[in-house]
């Protein structure tokens, strides 16, 4: 298998792995007025098809003489199931993350949920473990809380500013202010279960019987095809938006639609193995595990930044909505160097 020969290249997939988890999201959002239940479907196939592709070229490609299938023999049934239960945990987390992206939009969905995983994995991090580190951790794990609230907030007075506008303009006779509360709890929802997905995936990849980084990925992505058969049928039957949908429904959306879902799902696997190649200890230049899980949640500034620049997500603003964005994104962004100042002692473990 391939994996980096020196820290530049292995940092250099560390910004891969950002950029792909930080992009995946907005092809959901290109496909236009499209159900992301529907959408779903498409982009566990395109992250199966993707981890397997990977796995079978740049898996078996390198000079240790160690292909992928000598990967999957060589590690215990124990690992196996801890890379299929993370897929398992993750894509629950997932769904709901991108059923807050329908509802409340990327500029929330991602701040709020992969925050939130961010805080929850900083602080069990510690449980059972030295303190090292701590006031920074405290800190930074403050700052993120501060932003998580602040993108709440925005997206809150983001909504009551709509709807004093369609009032003025005579769409809508209810002025009364509401907080709309089923985003940020989809978003806040797959934070929690987001956070304990990344420490089955270091069991699975325990040094001694565990998968390899490439092996890793194609374990996972099975649990994630499994589990979205699954929880798409409950999410089809029960949405969380909009009318119930049936299962033809899906072979009703145009060919080019279907294709953007499955890139969302590549993109992410991409970003999955670039992750878990650079901090795979098989590497001789390894990134720690607890930088390379808190490092890569900068993705959720990314996908913020894309829902506010290219998908207008908070078109018509006012002075405090922009100001409360621009100081989520300072408070998150110094959260997270806090951290990784800490030692990345903020990113759970085995």
């Amino acid at each position: 298998m391939i994996l980096p020969q020196t820290h530049a290249a292995a940092y250099i997939l560390m910004i891969a792995s950002i950029l792909c988890w930080g992009l995946w999201a907005n092809t959901m959002r290109m496909g236009g007025k499209w159900r992301f239940e529907l959408y779903y479907f498409d982009f566990a196939i395109g992250l199966g098809l993707a981890a397997l592709v990977l796995g079978l070229t740049v898996g078996n490609l390198g000079f240790d003489g160690f292909s992928i299938e000598d990967d999957l023999m060589h590690a215990g049934k124990r690992e196996w199931l801890y890379a299929f239960g993370a897929g398992v945990l993750f894509n629950f987390a997932n769904e709901l993350l991108v059923a807050s992206i329908s509802v409340a939009g990327m500029a929330l969905a991602f701040p709020v949920g992969i925050g939130l995983a961010l805080v929850i994995g900083a602080l069990l991090g510690q449980v059972g473990r030295p303190v090292g580190g701590m006031a920074l951790l405290i800190m930074g794990c403050a700052l993120v809380l501060g932003a998580v609230a602040l993108a709440a907030m925005a997206y809150a007075t983001m909504a009551s500013l709509r709807r004093e506008q369609q009032a003025r303009a005579g769409k809508t006779r209810d002025t009364r202010r509401r907080l709309p509360l089923k985003g940020v709890v989809l978003a806040i929802v797959s934070g929690v279960f987001m956070a304990a997905f990344f420490p089955l995936v270091q069991k699975a990849q325990d040094p001694d019987v565990g998968l390899g980084p490439y092996a890793t990925t194609m374990v996972l992505a099975v649990g994630v095809v499994f589990s979205t058969c699954v929880f798409n049928i409950f999410l089809l039957n029960l949405p969380v938006e909009g009318q119930a949908l049936e299962i033809w429904d899906y072979f009703k959306i145009a060919p080019k639609t279907h294709l953007l879902g499955m890139l969302g799902g590549a993109l992410w696997a991409s970003g999955a193995v670039a992750n878990f190649v650079a901090s795979s200890s098989s590497s001789d230049v390894p990134v720690a595990p607890a930088v390379a899980f808190t490092a890569v949640q900068g993705c959720a500034l990314l996908a913020a930044f894309c829902g506010l620049a290219i998908w207008k997500e908070h078109r018509g603003a006012d002075i405090r909505v922009r100001l409360m964005t621009l100081l989520m994104f300072l408070l998150y962004g110094g959260g997270l160097a806090l951290i990784l100042l800490a030692g990345g002692h903020g990113a759970p473990t085995q």
